[in-house]
């Protein structure tokens, strides 16, 4: 199977696992989520803003805005991406994807733990994502300033054979309802 027909037969197990039980899915990878954090004492974090399909962040993001960590969101930037502080109001932007307002004060610090979505993973513990790109490239400017990825999704889709490139970024830990690895 190649990474294509991969993708199609994930985002369709990730839009059914969203209509059955999200709520109960996401709780356990939220407080896995939380655990980790805490293991590796991660202060900077950098998150998404989630769609559909992707595990509900919200929750876990206001317990952390109360523990007062350093939470970064990514900001579109044509093909990519830069990080941004995670600050309200959000507003909806391309894609339909909510992001915090532009603050160009920002300085790049190193990211203790990134939080990335997958639709799914391969043999190498690379990432098959939603096929535009942007975290690719992303990686490819920033992996220097990131210590560790975990990648998260409300259902596993995992192929043993490769299907991935050597770009594709590659997670340090791997959290879903079905399989936790760190």
């Amino acid at each position: 199977m190649d990474k294509q027909r991969f993708r199609s037969v994930c985002l369709k197990r990730l839009r059914e696992a969203s209509k059955n039980g999200a709520y109960k899915k996401d709780k356990m990878v939220l407080n896995a989520l939380y655990r980790l954090i805490f293991q590796t004492k991660a202060q900077r974090i950098m998150l998404y803003i989630p769609l559909g399909t992707e595990v509900d962040l919200n929750p876990l993001i206001k317990r952390l805005r109360r523990e007062k960590k350093e939470l970064y969101a990514p900001f579109m930037e044509g093909k990519s991406f830069r990080l941004v502080k995670y600050r309200l109001p959000l507003e909806k932007k391309c894609f339909g994807i909510k992001e915090p307002k532009d603050s160009k004060q920002f300085k790049k610090k190193q990211i203790d733990l990134a939080i990335v979505p997958i639709v799914g993973t391969d043999s190498t513990r690379r990432r098959v994502g939603f096929g535009k790109g942007m975290y690719d490239r992303f990686y490819e400017k920033e992996i220097k300033n990131i210590n560790k990825t975990v990648f998260v999704a409300r259902e596993w889709c995992y192929s043993k054979t490769t299907i991935t490139d050597d770009y594709d970024v590659k997670a340090d830990y791997i959290v879903t309802p079905q399989y936790m690895d760190f």
